[in-house]
C-alpha cells in the first residue's frame, strides 16, 4: 500500500505540468492573436508544425528514460534536473520581443518549440513513474486519482489567478509585461513543484529482466500492442475535444458574451472577468470528475466509466450551441457539467497505460515503460495540435480579426468551438474506446501472472 505522502508527492509532478498546460491551452492562442500580434492562421499553423515534431519527440524521451540508469532510478533524475529548464522556457514563451512580425513568428516558433520539447523532456517521465511505483492496480488507480486531483488543483489556481495577475502587473507597465511576469509567477510555482515530486516518490517496480531489449524490439513490441494503439486514437480524440473548448473560450466571452459589459467578480484586491472564472469552475468541476472516476470504475470498468462520461459530453456540448449570450447561469451549468464528464476519462487514460505495459511484459517478456507512457503524452500533443490548428485555421476562415467587432459568421464560428467542434472528439474517443480489450478480469489474471514470473 503507498503511502498518503507518496501519493501528494506524485500529484505535485502533475499540479506542475497542468499549471502550465493549462495556460497554454486556454491563454497561448489569444495571447499570440491579440498581445504578440500574429495573424491567426499563422499561430494554428505553428501550433501543428511545432507540435507534430514534437509529437515525434516523445518517444524519443521514453526510450532515452528507459535505458537511463541511475541511483535515482529511471525516471526521477529527470524531474530533478529539468524543473528549472521547464520555468525558464515558459517564461521566454509568454515574452514579446519588440521585433519585426516575421522576426517575432521565428521567435515564436523557437520558443514555442522549445517549450513543447521540455515539457515532453520531464512529462514523459513524470508519467512513467505511475508504473513502477507500484505493481498493485488499485495503487494505480489511486495515483491516477491523485495525479489529476492536483493536476485539475493547480489548472484551477492558475486560471483563476492568471488574469488578475496579468492586470495587476501591467498597471503602469505595458500588456506584454503584465503577461509575462503573470507567468514568472506560474514558473516558479512549477519549478518547487517538481521538486517536491521528486523528493516524495520512489522507483520500486523492477522488470523481470534486467537486459534491455535492442530498440527494434521495444518499437516491435509496441506497434503489437493493440490496447496501446486503441487507447492513442482514444486520448487524440479526447484532447482534441479539450484543446478546441479552452482555446476558444477566451474568445467566446471577449466577442461573444462581451464580458467587458458585465460586472467584475473583486477578492483580496484582484478582478476576477468572466472567461477566467468559467475556466476556473471547469477545473473545479474537473476534480468532482477525478474523484468520481475511481469508485464509479471500481463498480461498472474502466471502459464503460469512460464511454459513459463521452457519450454525455456530446450531448451536453451540441446542446450548448443554443445557449444565448444572456444566459450565463446555463452556460456556466454546462461548464460544470461536461467538465465533470471530462475530468473523470483522464485518471482512466493514465490508469490503462499502466495496464497496457503489463499486458506488453506478459507477452514479450520486455517492460518498456517509459517508451509506453511517452505515447499517452504524444497523443496529448498530437490532439492539442489538432485541435489548436483547427481553432487558428476556423478563425482565419470564419473572419475573425483581433481586438476588433465580429461579424456574425466569426461569432456563429465562435460559438461551434464550444458545441459542434469538441463533441466530434468526444465521439471519436467513444468509438475508438469501444474496442479496448483489457477487462479488470483479465488485468487481474495478466497482474498475478506477473508477481508468479517475478518471483521465479
Amino acid at each position: 500500500m503507498i503511502m498518503l505522502k507518496e501519493k501528494i508527492g506524485y500529484g505535485l509532478g502533475d499540479m506542475a505540468s497542468s499549471m502550465f498546460w493549462k495556460l497554454f491551452g486556454s491563454y497561448l492562442m489569444i495571447f499570440y492573436t491579440d498581445v504578440f500580434g500574429m495573424p491567426a492562421a499563422a499561430v494554428g499553423t505553428m501550433f501543428l508544425v511545432t507540435r507534430v515534431w514534437d509529437s515525434a519527440f516523445d518517444p524519443v524521451v521514453g526510450i532515452l528514460a528507459d535505458r537511463t540508469h541511475s541511483r535515482r532510478g529511471k525516471f526521477r533524475p529527470y524531474l530533478l534536473f529539468l524543473a528549472v529548464p521547464f520555468a525558464l522556457i515558459g517564461i521566454l514563451t509568454f515574452t514579446t520581443p519588440q521585433w519585426s512580425l516575421t522576426t517575432k513568428i521565428i521567435y515564436a516558433y523557437a520558443t514555442y518549440s522549445l517549450m513543447m520539447m521540455v515539457y515532453s523532456a520531464i512529462n514523459v517521465p513524470y508519467a512513467s513513474l505511475l508504473g513502477v511505483i507500484s505493481a498493485d492496480p488499485h495503487d494505480r488507480n489511486l495515483l491516477a486519482v491523485y495525479r489529476m486531483l492536483f493536476a485539475y488543483l493547480g489548472s484551477f489556481i492558475a486560471l483563476l489567478l492568471f488574469m488578475p495577475m496579468v492586470n495587476v502587473f501591467s498597471r503602469g507597465h505595458s500588456e506584454q509585461y503584465g503577461w509575462m511576469m503573470a507567468v514568472v509567477v506560474i514558473a516558479v510555482a512549477c519549478a518547487a513543484l517538481f521538486y517536491g515530486c521528486f523528493a516524495l516518490t520512489r522507483e520500486r517496480v523492477k522488470p523481470i529482466k534486467e537486459v534491455q531489449n535492442p530498440l527494434k524490439e521495444d518499437l516491435k513490441d509496441l506497434f503489437h500492442n493493440r490496447p496501446w494503439w486503441i487507447l492513442l486514437g482514444a486520448g487524440i480524440a479526447a484532447l482534441v475535444f479539450n484543446s478546441i473548448r479552452d482555446g476558444a473560450t477566451v474568445y467566446y466571452f471577449k466577442y461573444f458574451i462581451v464580458e467587458e459589459n458585465h460586472e467584475t467578480v473583486s477578492l483580496f484586491g484582484l478582478s476576477f472577468v468572466l472567461s477566467g472564472l468559467y475556466l476556473a469552475v471547469g477545473q473545479a468541476a474537473n476534480i468532482i470528475g477525478v474523484m468520481l472516476a475511481a469508485p464509479v470504475s471500481n463498480r461498472i470498468g474502466k471502459k464503460k466509466t469512460y464511454m459513459w462520461s463521452m457519450i454525455c459530453a456530446t450531448l451536453l456540448s451540441i446542446v450548448f450551441y443554443w445557449l444565448d449570450r444572456d444566459d450565463i447561469a446555463l452556460i456556466f451549468t454546462f461548464q460544470v457539467l461536461i467538465s465533470i464528464c471530462a475530468g473523470s476519462i483522464f485518471p482512466l487514460l493514465w490508469s490503462m497505460y499502466a495496464d497496457c505495459a503489463d499486458y506488453s511484459e506478459l507477452k514479450t517478456g520486455n517492460r518498456a515503460t517509459g517508451l509506453i507512457f511517452s505515447s499517452s503524452s504524444m497523443s496529448q500533443k498530437f490532439g492539442w495540435a489538432i485541435g489548436s490548428a483547427v481553432t487558428g485555421w476556423l478563425l482565419a476562415y470564419f473572419g475573425f480579426r483581433a481586438n476588433a467587432v465580429q461579424n456574425e459568421q466569426a461569432i456563429q464560428g465562435i460559438k461551434m468551438f464550444l458545441s459542434f467542434l469538441p463533441a466530434v472528439g468526444t465521439m471519436l474517443s467513444v468509438a475508438f474506446i469501444s474496442l479496448y480489450p483489457l477487462s479488470e478480469k483479465k488485468m487481474k489474471e495478466i497482474t498475478e501472472e506477473l508477481e508468479e514470473r517475478r518471483r521465479n
